[in-house]
């Protein structure tokens, strides 16, 4: 089989494009490791707290998305944008999905209502089955689709088996665990065979080598490992947590730093199959997280919840993807993305070709694995919980939005802390991105979303 040889050539990202290998010639195969909770900071290279030897590695391996955000901030929206390239919003979807018995929340017509969002906005329940997503795209393709662990998209009939994937291992209804040892779900407990002293993301890992090691289809495959670490409770694996104390932690931020080890461990023994295999040169990693932590994200401002989500704690996750034969080692890229951009890039990484979906709002990141550029775009965001509800990102300048009226300006590239509002130091700069998200949302805020407010 001929080697391609790309130039290498200096992007704004500095990445190089080298040597193909037989192997990464052919349509490789994809994994998607997607955390629950784990915020930008958590990782033991940015924060020396924490231990992640093989995310740390991973991003040495690979290309690192230093600036990489959620375009609505919560379980269920994050995982719709993720899985369809579009705006959650324009799917209906501004909050995280709800079971009956939410007490900050009710069902209404097939929509959740927030009782403290100031503005009633409904948010659809469910991901509905008409939307198109990477997994069907994938399909279309030739790729057999595996999917582990967390969904919170729906109930039974919207899971993943009825929405491309071919098969599916410890889904439930819920958002989160009831605990990480048995019983770990309420009613319909998928995994209430497992023992009692199994820890979730380890059994849930298990299914992902027993995959890898037992795939025999003469087709590519994509695993999605979506995980319920780090999301509370905070539970952390028992042999673990007394390590985390002795760093100073108190009890709960201790049991946090044991689940994000247990969740680094399981990246390694998903890499260590994946070598065993013979298919690591041939299978492209991606790994990312849904929205900030629950705890500390400093050196970034806010968080999962408090009122500041939409700040860089809250929006921007870690993203690291690893293409064998194209990323360039311990690379970093600074121009901000969002994780709907991942739907074009698998589509173009599983079809050899421009994808050319016309209902999506991401764009393909393969322009910058190859080293070139992205065109200039601004990224935005809403979410409906509280006060402050949508954002723009236009290269290093972000503007945050109040329902109250209160606007904020900051250079992210500056003041990633986001501790100078810079509104009245730049009126021109305010103005022409509140002009522009006024206009976004005007566009993208369906109309179905003020009729049951009434």
């Amino acid at each position: 089989m001929k080697n391609i040889l790309f130039s290498a050539m200096l992007s704004v990202c500095m990445i190089f494009s080298i040597a193909h290998s037989s192997k990464a010639q052919q349509r490789p195969n994809i994994v998607v490791l997607f955390v629950d909770d784990l915020g930008w900071a958590d990782l033991g290279y940015r924060n020396s707290l924490f231990e992640t030897p093989n995310i740390d590695q991973l991003s040495e391996d690979g290309l690192d998305f230093e600036r990489a955000y959620i375009a609505s901030p919560s379980c269920s929206p994050s995982r719709a944008s993720i899985l369809t390239g579009k705006e959650p919003v324009r799917i209906g979807m501004v909050r995280h999905i709800i079971e009956e018995d939410n007490k900050m929340a009710y069902l209404k017509e097939g929509y959740n209502m927030w009782r403290k969002d100031p503005v009633q906005m409904p948010s659809i329940n469910h991901l509905p089955l008409e939307e198109i997503t990477y997994a069907e795209r994938l399909k279309e393709f030739g790729y057999y689709n595996m999917f582990i662990g967390k969904w919170h998209s729906g109930t039974d009939k919207y899971h993943p088996i009825h929405q491309g994937f071919d098969a599916q291992y410890g889904t439930s209804n819920y958002g989160h665990p009831k605990g990480y040892y048995q019983p770990f779900f309420g009613k319909g407990n998928p995994l209430s065979n497992i023992g009692d002293d199994q820890y979730l993301t380890d059994v849930l890992t298990d299914e992902a080598e027993r995959f890898i090691s037992s795939y025999h289809k003469n087709k590519p495959f994509m695993l999605n490992l979506w995980y319920y670490n780090v999301h509370g409770p905070h539970h952390g694996r028992k042999d673990l947590v007394d390590k985390y104390k002795a760093k100073g932690m108190d009890s709960k931020y201790a049991e946090y730093g044991a689940m994000v080890e247990a969740m680094d461990e399981s990246v390694g023994r998903v890499r260590a199959a994946l070598e065993k295999k013979g298919i690591a040169d041939n299978t492209v990693i991606l790994f990312t997280s849904d929205q900030g932590g629950y705890f500390t994200n400093y050196p970034l401002r806010g968080k999962k919840n408090g009122g500041y989500t939409l700040n860089e704690g809250g929006a921007r996750v870690p993203f690291i993807m690893y293409y064998p034969g194209l990323t360039k080692p311990g690379t970093k890229c600074h121009i901000p993305i969002q994780t709907l951009d991942v739907y074009p890039t698998l589509v173009e990484i599983a079809s050899g070709k421009d994808q050319k979906d016309k209902q999506i709002n991401g764009v393909s990141l393969m322009p910058l694995l190859k080293g070139e550029a992205l065109n200039k775009r601004a990224l935005y965001f809403l979410r409906s919980y509280e006060d402050q509800y949508s954002a723009i990102i236009e290269g290093d300048w972000k503007l945050i939005k109040y329902h109250s009226g209160n606007v904020q300006l900051y250079n992210v590239k500056e003041d990633m802390g986001e501790v100078s509002n810079l509104v009245f130091v730049y009126p021109k700069k305010t103005k022409e991105l509140k002009k522009k998200l006024d206009a976004w949302e005007v566009e993208a805020v369906p109309d179905f979303t003020n009729s049951l407010s009434n």
